[in-house]
């Protein structure tokens, strides 16, 4: 399986990660999944609740209205994303806990070097964890 965003996305992920730095960043990934290409067709940012540099909480508010608009827009959630500011791009103890979804992607952004590292996951049964290739188009 293979994920599929443009370059652009990649720097609004980016971009969104360094400005909300020291906290975690988060959000919804919106898109289509194509046989064994999931396309991420739009990113919605969220706020993260917690105010946290370890930990995020996405407004329950915001998560319905990005997905009445991925419905309305044809989309579907293919996954979400959040970053680790001072930890590496994998998904943390409390991450794979909280994956209740094994059907979306769990993308995290990892400050911690000087480049920003992103990387995509599959989290089934809160333990095992596939990392996925990613092409940006």
């Amino acid at each position: 399986m293979i994920v599929k965003l443009s370059r652009a996305q990649y720097d609004q992920l980016v971009k969104q990660a360094r400005d909300e730095f020291p906290l975690e960043c988060c959000g919804l990934l919106a898109g289509r999944k194509i046989q064994e290409e999931i396309i991420v067709n739009k990113i919605f940012p969220g706020r993260n609740m917690d105010q946290s540099s370890e930990h995020f909480t996405m407004d329950p508010k915001e998560q319905f209205a990005a997905l009445k608009e991925m419905r309305n827009e044809g989309l579907e959630l293919v996954g979400n994303y959040h970053s680790h500011p001072y930890t590496p791009s994998r998904p943390s103890e409390e991450d794979k806990r909280l994956a209740y979804d094994p059907g979306i992607l769990y993308a995290i952004i990892s400050l911690k070097e000087k480049e920003p590292v992103l990387n995509f996951f599959k989290i089934a049964t809160g333990e095992f964890v596939e990392e996925l290739e990613y092409l940006l188009t």
